[in-house]
């Protein structure tokens, strides 16, 4: 059965924010919320946690994953930026926005798109998950909370616990967090190539 923490949207309790973090921490799933919808998270040291995420939405090996950051010093630790890149991702975090670029050699390799040798990563703006960032000092492997056959991801909390009471260990609810996935921005090749228009603004990016 999960554990259900109700945290303050703004100023989260920080010792629901430490269990929390203790969960996994000792290699659980949790299912928290971010600007831009609830998503499914784990270490990124917990090979069984990303198998379980792949296993609850219905996805196959090749699903992209996304290192949720707290801010520049750790998503640094694992993507290559240029100048360029730099610039165009500081710009736009925290925020609702995911991009791929060039991974360090810190990215364990089942976390890599197998030819490109990327990675997603994103700096969200919601206190909840910053503060659970910062509080377990590494980024979390991530993917939105969309079950297979849903058309829109879910948002409910409480209806989180209910339907996957048995198949994740924590659900952080905080109200309401919107529906709109991410802006998805690809800079594989050092350029921005826009896969996916959500809740950031995209015009930046547009050719």
């Amino acid at each position: 059965m999960a554990k259900y923490f109700d945290v303050h949207p703004v100023d989260p309790q920080a010792r629901r924010i430490a269990q929390a973090v203790q969960i996994l921490r000792d290699g659980g799933l949790i299912a928290y919320p971010t600007d831009s919808g609830f998503a499914l998270g784990c270490s990124l040291d917990n090979p069984d946690g990303r198998s379980r995420i792949l296993r609850i939405r219905g996805l196959d090996d090749r699903h992209h994953f996304t290192l949720v950051c707290a801010d520049f010093a750790q998503l640094g630790q694992f993507a290559q930026l240029d100048n360029t890149v730099f610039r165009a991702v500081k710009s736009h975090t925290p925020g609702p926005y995911t991009f791929i670029v060039p991974a360090t050699k810190q990215v364990p390799r089942r976390l890599l798109h197998p030819k490109k040798r990327t990675v997603g990563v994103r700096i969200p703006d919601h206190p909840v998950v910053r503060a659970l960032l910062q509080a377990h000092g590494e980024p979390i492997l991530s993917s939105t909370l969309l079950m297979p056959g849903d058309e829109e991801p879910m948002t409910d909390g409480w209806a989180i616990k209910e339907r996957l009471d048995h198949v994740v260990d924590a659900v952080i609810d905080s109200g309401e967090c919107g529906l709109e996935p991410t802006t998805v921005v690809d800079f594989s090749d050092g350029y921005a190539e826009l896969i996916r228009v959500g809740a950031g603004d995209p015009s930046a990016f547009e050719a």
